[in-house]
C-alpha cells in the first residue's frame, strides 16, 4: 500500500530534518521525503496538517509481563497501549518466567509479539543463568536467536569475577551489557530514597551511593575491556556525573532515565503514595535537575518508560509492602514533550532522545525516516490536551502517579513497517 502522510511538520533528528513536509511510504519503507516519487501510487493519505510526523518511539525498557505473568497483561494487551502512544519498537528485560537464558523463550515472545502485530518487541538476554550470577549465560546463542543485548535485569551480580568474565564474554561477541547500577546491601530492605521525606514518613531508605557504588565498581571494570555498556536508569545526579567523566575518557559507555524520574521527586511520596513507589526511587529535586542536565547535554542519550504494569492490589498495601513499578507506555511521550514545554531541551532533541538515541543504544537502523529506512511512524498533534484516565488507559495496569493529570500531545496515528497500527 502506498501511503502520503501529507502536511505535517517532519521532525527528523537523525537526519537533521525539520520542516512541513510530506512522508511518501511504501513496501514497509520510506519511498521518499517531499516530493511524490515518479510512479508512486497513492492508496492511503494521512492528513497531518497541524501536527508532527516523527520515528516511532523506542522504548528501551518494557515489562510486558508475558511469559510468567499473565494475570498482568500480557504481550498483545501492552504492545496495543505501545502502538496507540506512537511507541514501534520494546525492548523486553531478561526476568520474565522463565528467565530470557534459552533461546525457546527467545523464540516463544517474538511470535506472540509477531502474532499480535502492534509492535516489535525485542529482547535482552540473561547475562547470567538464571540471573543468580554465577554462570555465565550462553550468550553467542542468544545473540545467534536475536537478542540485541545481555543484562542481568535488576539481579546484581555481586561476585565481581563473575562480572568481569561476563563483560569479557560479551565483547567477544560485540554484545552490549546493560546494566542496573543496585547495591543489594544498600538497597535491602528500604522503598525510598534516604532524604527528607523518607525520614518524614519514617520510611527505611536507600541513599544514592547504592548507585554510584555501583556505577563506580562497574566503570572499574570495564577499563581495558573495549565492551560496550548502558547503564540502565540511573535515578541520581551523581550517577550522571560519573557517566559523564567515563564518556570523556572516551569509554564506549551509554545511559538511559525513566520519563518519571524527569518529572516526579521524593517529595511526590507525600501521604505514602504508593503509585510513586518506584526502583530505583525517586530521589531529591536536586537529582531530578542532574538527570534534566544530562539528558541537554547528551551524557543521557534516551529517555525509556520503565513500564511495569500491576493489578490493583499490588499498589494498596502499606507503602513498604506495595510492588514498585509504574504503567508508563500512555505517558511516554507526553512526559517528553513536557519537558520541552518547561524548556529542559527543544522539542528536536526530546524526540531524538526518544528515537534516534534509544536505536544508536541498541545498534539498530532504527529511529530514523530517511529514504530506504524502516517506515515506523509517529503522528501526534501537539496541541491536543488529554487527561490520564484509568478508565481510557490501553495498557492493563493502571498504575500511574499521573492519573487524573492533564497533558499536552496526543498521538493521532502510528504506523509499524508501513502497516497503521493506530489510527484516532
Amino acid at each position: 500500500m502506498g501511503i502520503a502522510i501529507r502536511g505535517g511538520r517532519l521532525l527528523d533528528p537523525a537526519n537533521g530534518v525539520d520542516g512541513v513536509m510530506d512522508l511518501f511510504i511504501a513496501d514497509q519503507q520510506v519511498a521518499a521525503v517531499g516530493g511524490k516519487p515518479r510512479g508512486f501510487r497513492i492508496e492511503r493519505e494521512i492528513d497531518a496538517h497541524g501536527q508532527v510526523v516523527c520515528p516511532g518511539l523506542i522504548d528501551l525498557c518494557a515489562r510486558l509481563r508475558e511469559p510468567g505473568e499473565e494475570h498482568r497483561a500480557s504481550i498483545a494487551s501492552e504492545t496495543r497501549a505501545a502502538a496507540q502512544a506512537g511507541v514501534t519498537t520494546l525492548v523486553c528485560p531478561p526476568d520474565t518466567d522463565p528467565v530470557i537464558d534459552e533461546t525457546a523463550v527467545v523464540e516463544l515472545i517474538r511470535r506472540r509479539a509477531e502474532a499480535a502485530g502492534q509492535a516489535r518487541v525485542l529482547t535482552l538476554g540473561a547475562l547470567t543463568q538464571g540471573l543468580q550470577g554465577e554462570q555465565l549465560a550462553e550468550m553467542a546463542a542468544l545473540k545467534e536467536a536475536g537478542c540485541v543485548g545481555v543484562s542481568n535485569a535488576l539481579a546484581p551480580v555481586t561476585n565481581t569475577l563473575v562480572l568481569r568474565r561476563s563483560l569479557e564474554y560479551a565483547a567477544t561477541y560485540r554484545l552490549t551489557v546493560f546494566l542496573t547500577p543496585m547495591d543489594p546491601w544498600l538497597t535491602a530492605g528500604g522503598c525510598a530514597h534516604e532524604g527528607v521525606m523518607a525520614t518524614h514518613l519514617g520510611l527505611t531508605g536507600i541513599p544514592a551511593a547504592a548507585e554510584t557504588s555501583m556505577v563506580a565498581r562497574d566503570l572499574a571494570l570495564l577499563e581495558g575491556i573495549g565492551v560496550r555498556t548502558h547503564f540502565c536508569r540511573l535515578s541520581s545526579a551523581g550517577a550522571a556525573a560519573m557517566v559523564a567523566a567515563a564518556q570523556a575518557r572516551g569509554m564506549p559507555v551509554t545511559a538511559d532515565v525513566s520519563a518519571h524520574h524527569l518529572q516526579l521527586t521524593e517529595l511526590d511520596l507525600a501521604g505514602f503514595n504508593s503509585l510513586c513507589h518506584v526502583s530505583p526511587p525517586l530521589r531529591s529535586p536536586q537529582d531530578r535537575d542532574g538527570l534534566r542536565a544530562g539528558l541537554a547535554s547528551g551524557v543521557i542519550a534516551a529517555i525509556c518508560s520503565d513500564h511495569q504494569p500491576h493489578e490493583p492490589d499490588a499498589k494498596e498495601a502499606p507503602f513498604g509492602d506495595t510492588l514498585p513499578g509504574i504503567s508508563g507506555l500512555d505517558t511516554l511521550l507526553a512526559l517528553g514533550l513536557r519537558l520541552a514545554e518547561e524548556g529542559v531541551l527543544p522539542l528536536p532533541a526530546v524526540i531524538e532522545r526518544l528515537t534516534a538515541g534509544p536505536a544508536r543504544i541498541l545498534g539498530l537502523a532504527l529511529g530514523q525516516l530517511g529514504p530506504g529506512a524502516i517506515a515506523d511512524v509517529c503522528v501526534f498533534d501537539p496541541e491536543q490536551v488529554w487527561i490520564l484516565d484509568a478508565k481510557t488507559m490501553v495498557s492493563r495496569g493502571h498504575n500511574s502517579p499521573f492519573l487524573g493529570r492533564g497533558f499536552r500531545g496526543k498521538v493521532t496515528c502510528t504506523l509499524l513497517a508501513g502497516k497503521i497500527v493506530y489510527q484516532a
